[in-house]
Parts: structure tokens; C-alpha cells; sequence
């Protein structure tokens, strides 16, 4: 029998030999530059602050809090209860739910896909953004990305190896692109153009007149347009597609998710719609990369696919309640807002007395304990602002309120 002394030894890891890592670099260089993703570090701090009693509303992710349907729910159950449904499935998903996908952008965007051709699930978009990027993407390829925009546009495409050219978006042009300044580039190495719309963190709604723009000048520059279409459902009624616009299959592919217009951000489930060449070149970096969706979770999002407008409406007197609040939170912080933007979030503009947005953000947690995301995190067009997210109960709001009442006196 080994003594205490004899196992303690033999699982010490200073005992085995390593002799080399340290002289080495393991790091890939793709990763040069690449950090933690912010609200990863974020958590983590707040964990911290909430472990030492602090009790943190956090106001600044956007994950729903509320439930999906209980009918997608049930299917999930039922589906999982079948001994047939556990094995590796299709690498472009069950027929079910691309059919599914295929008649929720007909009857919602009033798009026509072709459910065995156009459409790959993805288990969630972001997925979507890195196979786009390892697809089409080449080392010292450019890369249009908006400025404010979600930070993995940058991420992916500077681990694909890209350069990462800004467009800026402002207030004063409605947070649309400027094709004129986007023209003093140098367009002839540029691939891909990240576009986001409802735009995040903006809220910008599209109008059918930029997304025309938007096709005549990838046609123009022969660019890839990548659309990333999750907030179409929210606070907005109506939704739109930038594959609506004609010839646009030709020149752009859209990513959906059911993670906002489902409150399905957990399970993951998103997909890439376009034309069938297209579809058929990112299948072939995603099937490297995984080996399909759980059959019972395509099936469950199959089921929320028919949802009709009355989820909608439900999800969205929700949001549209705890908006007004946020509301009240801003204007007691004297930021500035669009009561008008769509999606789970609040932008707005801070006041001239604060350095940046995340000066703000300090202050009101280390003030009040609320966190509240600062707009630099989504580049440097965003930093005079800050984003608040919609995805807290009433109760939450109302409580954050009371604490930043408590300490601006």
C-alpha cells in the first residue's frame, strides 16, 4: 500500500518532466492580439463583487431571462425521450428544420429559400461568423466591419488571418454606412462586409433603400456581404431581410438565430441562409468543425418556427415595459437616447462630464452596483456612449433605479 507521502509524489505535476515548454512559445500567432472576450472578463469581476456581498444587477448582457414557448419546450422533452434520437446527425440538419427555416422567411421576410440548397443550420450564429471567416478569408485578406459593431466580427477575422478595416457608423447619418468615405479605400483585396441590422449596439432600424445601397455596392466591389439579422423580432415590427432585395443572393448571405426572437440564447441554434455555392463552401470548413445539432433540439426549434405573431407580441409588451424603465435609468444618469431604436438593448449617449462610457460603467457599479456595458467595447465610435440591456425583470430595473437615485444625491 502506498503511504500518503509515496501518492502525494507521484501526482505532484512538479514531478514530470516539461523541460522545453518553457523555451518555447505554444501560443498560435492568429490568437496575437486577441483578448479574453470582454464579457467573459466581465463575469468574472462581477462574480467577484457579488462573492463579496455586493448583490450586482447586471444590466449589461443580452441574454433573454424569459422562458421559450412550453410547446418548444415539450417538444424538446418528448423528441429526447425516443431511444432513436441520439446519434450523430446530418451535417446540414434534419429536413424538418431547414423546411421550417425555409416557410419562417417566407411568411415573416418574404424570402424565398430552397430548404434543401439555401439553408445551413448552425448550432448559434457566432458559429456562423467564425466558419464565414475561415471559409472565404486568406492572410492579408481586408475585412469591412462596422464601427460600432459586435466585437466577434473582429475577433473571427483577425484569427482568420484578415485585415480589419473600419467603417465608421454615426448618429448623424442614422448609423448607416458612408459608401462615399467607405470608397477612399482600397477595395481590391476586400473579401467580406460585416452589416447588422437591426443594428447592435445601435438599435438602427434598416430601410429598404440602404439595403439596396448595400447590394450595389458589393456588386460594384465584387464583396461578400455578410448580413447578421438576430433582432429583427424585437421591439420592431416590422422585419426585414436583406435577401428581400433583389440580385442580393449574388452577392450576400444572411446569419439568423432564434437566440433573441425565441429566447433560445442556451440551445444554440442559428443558421446561414444564401445561395446554394455559397452554403456549399462554408459546409465544407463546418463539417471539419463539428458533427451536427442534437436531433431534439432541431426538432424543438422546428416547432418554435411556427410561433406566431402572438409570441411576438407577448415577448415584445415585455421588453417594451422594462424599455420604459431603462428609460428612467438613463435620464436619471442625463444620457442621451432614441426612444425609437429596436432590439434588447438601450443606446444611448453620456454625458460631456465623463472621459468615456467606461468611466460611467465604473462609476455606477462601484457607486451602485448595477453594471451597465460601455460602448467602447464595441469600438471606438461607441465611446461616448453606453448599452443597456433589456434583459432584467421589471423588478431588477426598478431596484437599479432606486440604487442610482441613492447615489447621485
Amino acid at each position: 500500500m502506498n503511504t500518503e507521502k509515496e501518492v502525494k509524489s507521484q501526482t505532484d505535476t512538479k514531478q514530470y518532466p516539461v523541460q522545453g515548454l518553457e523555451q518555447k512559445s505554444l501560443l498560435a500567432n492568429r490568437l496575437d492580439g486577441i483578448g479574453e472576450y470582454y464579457f467573459s472578463q466581465k463575469l468574472r469581476e462581477i462574480d467577484m463583487l457579488n462573492k463579496a456581498g455586493k448583490q450586482v444587477i447586471n444590466l449589461g448582457i443580452g441574454s433573454p431571462d424569459l422562458p421559450p414557448h412550453s410547446s418548444v419546450i415539450a417538444t424538446l422533452h418528448e423528441e429526447s425521450l425516443k431511444l432513436n434520437q441520439h446519434a450523430y446527425q446530418n451535417y446540414k440538419g434534419t429536413p424538418i428544420l431547414r423546411q421550417a427555416i425555409s416557410k419562417w422567411y417566407n411568411k415573416w421576410f418574404a424570402v424565398q429559400l430552397n430548404a434543401d440548397t439555401e439553408i445551413l443550420p448552425l448550432i448559434g450564429s457566432k458559429e456562423g461568423i467564425m466558419h464565414i471567416c475561415m471559409t472565404y478569408l486568406n492572410l492579408g485578406d481586408s475585412v469591412l466591419i462596422p464601427n460600432p459593431g459586435y466585437p466577434t466580427y473582429r475577433s473571427a477575422a483577425k484569427i482568420a488571418g484578415a485585415n480589419v478595416v473600419e467603417y465608421s457608423l454615426v448618429k448623424e447619418k442614422n448609423w448607416f454606412p458612408d459608401f462615399e468615405q467607405i470608397e477612399k479605400n482600397d477595395l481590391s483585396n476586400t473579401k467580406l462586409m460585416f452589416v447588422n441590422y437591426p443594428q447592435m449596439p445601435t438599435g438602427q432600424l434598416p430601410t429598404r433603400e440602404m439595403f439596396e445601397q448595400l447590394v450595389a455596392f458589393a456588386t460594384k466591389h465584387s464583396i461578400l456581404l455578410v448580413h447578421d439579422n438576430p433582432y429583427s423580432f424585437i421591439l420592431n415590427n416590422q422585419p426585414m431581410s436583406l435577401l428581400s432585395v433583389p440580385g442580393s443572393k449574388e452577392v450576400a448571405i444572411e446569419l439568423n438565430s432564434l437566440s433573441k426572437s425565441h429566447n433560445m440564447a442556451g440551445w444554440r441554434i442559428g443558421m446561414l441562409v444564401g445561395n446554394e455555392t455559397r452554403v456549399n463552401e462554408v459546409l465544407r470548413f463546418k463539417s471539419n468543425m463539428d458533427s451536427g445539432m442534437f436531433l431534439p433540439v432541431q426538432l424543438a426549434a422546428a416547432k418554435a418556427l411556427e410561433l406566431g405573431q402572438d409570441w411576438h407580441d407577448e415577448v415584445n409588451q415585455v421588453y417594451k415595459v422594462r424599455r420604459e424603465r431603462v428609460f428612467e435609468l438613463l435620464q436619471l444618469l442625463k444620457c442621451e437616447f432614441d426612444d425609437k431604436q429596436a432590439g434588447m438593448f438601450v443606446w444611448a449617449s453620456i454625458p460631456s462630464i465623463y472621459k468615456d462610457g467606461y468611466e460611467l460603467s465604473d462609476q455606477v457599479l462601484n457607486q451602485a452596483n448595477v453594471f451597465i456595458t460601455p460602448g467602447g467595447i464595441f469600438g471606438s465610435a461607441g465611446n461616448h456612449y453606453v448599452r443597456v440591456s433589456l434583459c432584467s425583470t421589471e423588478e431588477k430595473i426598478e431596484e437599479a433605479i432606486q440604487r442610482v437615485k441613492a447615489s447621485v444625491k
